[in-house]
């Protein structure tokens, strides 16, 4: 699977993609690679951050899109998306909604 133009989109690519797809293809790294992620982050101007969250958001999109297709790895792939925005942004733009009571 292509991580990298799923992130990229149609703009360029940035460093802290790579540990990211790192974490999208071992799911199993993806605890060690969760700080490394952040502080590369933390270092991204506020456009290029910008960039990058909606590079997550993509992720999460395409993960809905494809969950019928293969359960399991859409699940991965929004969960690191979704674990990465909040630990780096410190919410979620597309939130779940509240079920009604």
């Amino acid at each position: 699977m292509d991580y990298l133009r799923i992130l990229t989109g149609k703009e360029k690519s940035l460093p802290v993609y790579t540990n990211v797809v790192a974490a999208l293809e071992n799911p199993l790294a993806f605890p060690d690679l969760l700080e490394p992620i952040y502080r590369e982050a933390m270092k991204l101007d506020d456009e290029t951050l910008d960039r990058f969250r909606f590079s997550l958001m993509r992720l999460q999109i395409w993960a809905d899109i494809h969950r019928n297709e293969d359960l399991e790895k859409a699940m991965h792939i929004k969960y690191v998306a979704q674990v990465l925005e909040k630990v780096v942004f410190g919410s979620l733009i597309m939130e779940p909604a509240e079920p009604a009571e």
